[in-house]
């Protein structure tokens, strides 16, 4: 008799409540796990949770607990659902928990978020060797409606996932795609966390469209946010982006070839490929300037990525303009707190460590 896998979903905000009550509908063993107690309540006096949009589906049986020695014993894997900044936290209630035979999964990692997972980890005594992954972006667009009540406006058709050690890869996508055949196996890290559309799409459109979210506007994010100007701005972003890639050896793909493989959208160019992104529709922009968009895609985004720049030569003006403005904007130092070389414990590293590190673990390079 096959033995389904075991999963644990930590952080039950849109992603978290949408993975879990996916995986629940599906008829996958499941508990969701929240250090907000509040919102488990909730969740428990709305009787389960319910998928609309392009998932369908109620489950009751989701185990809810704020105990994350409760979820980890629970589950073969791990995956964790929560803003890029809560990684390094999460690692940390974790470690203690976790054992031989564990897979967390990042979902996203953004850029070298399971590094850092993994880094935490050791600091704080986990001695177990736990197979940390990372997913490219998140499976779902999604948004809670209501305490247990979640729609999904599309799933994408492909998320490329990474593990550390890069050899671990295949296994842990093959271990994913009996719940979720949207995984595929990247290259490594650098693959995924290179690929991170998130830190071209996120930080740049909120600040220049910060005047109006202070206003308390309401405007689609993408379609009406993303004006000729602003995805002009996106494209150069992006091209540094690329240029640090191809500096590393990763093929990266362009945002707009990013649209087309996950979304079947595309474009003249960026802006009309946003444009035409039906999955878009209907995402509202951020209600304060105290959003994901940056406090997330900013430190873990941006700044990793302007810091490999750093390791291969190669400048990264706009986004380091963006870098400052975002600091600027919320009084924080990304500079200081977001996951530069220095901050994951690979400072001193030439691109050959890099490599080897990556595909076989911290010891390799130890």
């Amino acid at each position: 008799m096959r033995v389904e896998t075991r999963f644990s979903v930590l952080g039950a905000g849109n992603g978290g409540q949408a993975m879990a009550a996916h995986l629940g509908v599906m008829g996958f063993p499941v508990t969701l796990y929240s250090g907000n107690s509040a919102k488990l309540s909730d969740i428990e006096q709305a009787g389960g949770l319910e998928l609309e949009g392009q998932i369908q589906g109620i489950t009751r049986d989701v185990n809810l607990t704020g105990s994350p020695r409760v979820a980890a014993a629970f589950a073969d894997v791990l995956m964790v659902v929560v803003p890029a900044f809560a990684h390094r936290d999460i690692a940390r209630i974790l470690a203690p928990h976790l054992h031989e035979g564990h897979t967390v999964v990042l979902n996203p990692g953004r850029t070298l978020g399971a590094i850092e997972f993994d880094h935490t980890l050791r600091q704080h005594g986990c001695l177990a060797q736990v197979v940390v992954a990372e997913a490219q972006s998140l499976l779902y667009a999604c948004r809670v409606l209501a305490p247990g009540k979640i729609r999904v406006f599309s799933v994408k058709m492909s998320v490329p996932v990474a593990a550390l050690p890069a050899w671990r890869t295949v296994e842990v996508a093959r271990r994913l795609r009996r719940a979720f055949p949207q995984f595929v196996a990247a290259s490594d890290l650098l693959e995924t966390g290179l690929d991170n559309i998130g830190a071209v799409f996120h930080p740049t459109p909120t600040i220049l469209n910060l005047a109006r979210i202070e206003q308390d506007e309401s405007f689609d994010y993408y379609h009406e946010g993303i004006s000729p100007a602003v995805a002009r701005v996106l494209t150069r972003i992006d091209e540094e982006r690329l240029k640090v890639a191809r500096a590393l050896g990763v093929a990266a793909r362009t945002a707009r070839e990013w649209l087309a493989e996950v979304y079947g959208s595309s474009g003249r160019d960026l802006h009309e490929a946003i444009r035409n992104t039906r999955a878009y529709e209907g995402i509202r922009a951020p209600a304060e300037v105290n959003t994901r968009y940056i406090l997330e895609d900013v430190p873990t985004g941006l700044v990793p990525i302007s810091s490999l720049g750093e390791m291969v030569d190669v400048p990264t003006p706009t986004m380091d303009a963006v870098i400052e403005l975002a600091s600027a904007i919320t009084g924080q130092d990304f500079r200081a707190s977001g996951r530069s070389l220095r901050n994951l414990g690979l400072d001193g590293m030439d691109v050959g460590d890099l490599h080897r590190f990556i595909l076989e673990g911290r010891e390799a390079v130890a």
